[in-house]
């Protein structure tokens, strides 16, 4: 029943058809906006919690536990959190599949790091100066960047207008 959709060649005779998720989305698209959106807002968090931790002057590997809006920052963490705000706008300006796309390698980037801040936590190699509060943050923007990268896209029951089912099930537009 659904296999071809684990096998997409199985129903073409012989034939692998390749299913590619490219395709650019109209400029207009309702989706582009949520896109963009979910990049604006993000990079606009990791923006002012980057640009908060320049202004107290916190050495840039220092790890004494100085915070910002209830999480541990040093400079590196800080000017870290600058480039990832202002890659999330330039995700926002560009818009469409690149923002989409964007924000779902940004949100497992950013899960990942939780997950290895995590097991680096008491440890000297926490040059980032993370504390759990960083871990949980650093999950929560993962999932809500991953959300916001993935809406539309990934769903069992998309509308037939979105052009990402238009791209799965060629044969039926």
């Amino acid at each position: 029943m659904a296999t071809h959709v684990l096998h997409p060649g199985s129903r073409s005779k012989g034939r692998r058809r390749h299913v590619t998720l490219d395709e650019q989305l109209p400029v207009d698209h309702r989706l582009s906006r949520i896109y963009r959106f979910g990049a604006g807002l993000m990079g606009l968090v990791l923006l002012a919690f980057g640009v908060l931790g320049l202004i107290d002057k916190i050495g840039f590997f220092d790890t004494r536990g100085d915070t910002v809006a209830g999480l541990n920052t040093n400079g590196a963490l800080s000017v870290l959190s600058i480039c990832v705000g202002l890659l999330l706008f330039a995700g926002m300006v560009i818009g469409g599949n690149f923002a989409s796309t964007l924000n779902m390698v940004l949100g497992i980037a950013f899960i990942l790091s939780g997950f290895v801040n995590l097991a680096l936590l008491e440890s000297s190699f926490n040059f980032l100066a993370f504390r759990i509060q960083n871990v949980l943050f650093s999950f929560v923007v993962g999932v809500l960047l991953m959300f916001f990268g993935m809406y539309g896209r990934v769903s069992a029951t998309l509308p037939h207008d979105n052009p990402y089912w238009k791209a799965r099930h060629p044969d039926r537009t």
